[in-house]
This record gives C-alpha cells, structure tokens and sequence, in this order.
C-alpha cells in the first residue's frame, strides 16, 4: 500500500494540538511529508504518503488543550485507518462523511 495517500486538516486549538494529532497518524502512515506549521494559523493541514504499520496500536500522542476538529480524505482504506487512530487515542466523535469515486472525506471532532 505505498501509494497510500491521506490528507488532514485541523481546525481548533493550537499548533501543539495539531502536532498531537500528526503524532498520533505516524505509526500508521510513517513520518507526515508536510507538518502541520503556522503558530497563528487557524487551520493547518498535514499529508501523508508512507503506509506506516497496519493495526499500529494507540501513539503517545500527548494530550489536546482544547477541542479539534479533524477532517481526513484520502482513499476509503486509508480514511479508515485514520479514523480508526484517531478514535483509539483521543476522545473522537464522527461528524460525518462524504465519498467520492475513489476518495473519501470524514470529519471528526477530538476533545481533550
């Protein structure tokens, strides 16, 4: 699965939070190709092009100091797997999702 693609926006808290969430991503997808930067962005986005470990378990990921909203696309798979992350190492509500021909989108909100 190396062409796995997955992009993440963030929304809400601060870069730190931002950075958890990436951290979070990596055992699954490998190292982000694009951190997520910006200290006074109020979005900020990370991809993913690395196939990580399937069935990684939760990352150390720290914790949120407020709430995030996390929007993830990619393929269906890779969309799952982030989703799935996601809920093991925080606090994750779906918020819906969309798809595509060969894509999917999902939004998630984590809280601290």
């Amino acid at each position: 699965m190396s062409d796995t693609q997955l992009t993440v926006t963030i929304g809400g808290g601060d870069v730190d939070d931002a950075r958890a969430v990436v951290r979070a991503l990596e055992d699954t997808f490998g190292a982000a190709d694009r951190p997520p930067s910006g200290e006074h962005a109020t979005v900020r986005v990370a991809t993913f092009t690395g196939e990580g470990r399937e069935g990684a378990g939760p990352a150390e990921a720290g914790a949120l100091s407020a709430p995030v909203t996390v929007t993830v696309q990619g393929t269906p798979q890779a969309v799952r797997r982030a989703s799935d992350t996601l809920a093991r190492s925080f606090t994750a509500h779906d918020e819906g999702a969309a798809s595509g021909d060969q894509e999917q989108e999902r939004q998630l909100l984590l809280e601290p």
